[in-house]
């Protein structure tokens, strides 16, 4: 008999979540960054300075967090799988009793919930466990490596927009343009991440747009602050 397999959107979950937040990041907090020296009255060579030295620290830092994060995860996940290992060894009854009942509370009658339980474990009683009591399955445990690696260069890939803003603007539109061309790198995000996941944009777009263009706004309020004090 032939397998009917299906490609399901939660799939990308874990690549999905660091590259939406590392693009995010790229974006906001170089641009908000650039938009604050410039604000400030800095000259283009300091704002070329300070958004690439903001990429690549921003980068590292994604990739460091992502990495030490994630990290926290797996051990938590490990340790949970050790202690269940553990119990399925000296425990291997009420072990079984416990599966079925996780069967039997979602309607499944008794007797049939302990027959399922028996031929589940009898195939891979971690496994089992692992999916129905721990809730840890392939699509969802963690992956430090990924997570560090994908955050950093998403973080690289929407730093650099904001960069080459920078570069290319005229001195009188600087402020003006980072804003304008940072929130359409903004929108085009929310609208990657949403159709990558399956949501309608709208929600998503708005979500991006209203943060980003809240933290610029913010940092180039702050930054004219300094520049008039300094």
């Amino acid at each position: 008999m032939p397998h009917h397999r299906e490609s399901h959107l939660v799939a990308r979950i874990g690549w999905l979540r660091a590259a939406v937040l590392g693009a995010n990041d790229g974006i906001v907090s170089t641009a908000s960054l650039i938009i604050g020296v410039s604000a400030s009255g800095a000259s283009r060579s300091s704002l070329l300075v300070s958004g690439i030295a903001g990429l690549v620290a921003g980068a590292m830092s994604m990739a460091a967090g992502e990495y030490v994060s994630v990290s926290s995860q797996s051990d938590t996940e490990r340790a949970d799988l050790d202690r269940e290992r553990q119990e399925l060894a000296t425990q291997p009854e009420a072990e079984l009793d416990e599966l079925a009942g996780f069967y039997v509370e979602r309607g499944v009658e008794p007797d049939l919930a302990r027959s399922v339980a028996a031929q589940m474990m009898a195939r891979d009683a971690l496994g089992a466990h692992a999916r129905d009591e721990l809730h840890i399955t392939e699509l969802t445990t963690a992956r430090p490596v990924t997570a560090a690696f994908t955050s950093a260069a998403t973080f690289t890939a929407g730093a650099l927009l904001p960069v080459i803003l920078a570069a290319v603007l005229p001195a009188g539109v600087t402020v003006a343009g980072e804003a304008v061309g940072s929130i359409l790198f903004l929108a085009l995000l929310g609208w990657i991440g949403a159709r990558a996941g399956g949501a309608s944009p709208a929600r998503p777009v708005l979500r991006v747009v209203f943060w980003g263009a809240l933290a610029m706004a913010i940092t180039a309020g702050i930054g004219r602050l300094v520049g008039a004090s300094v």
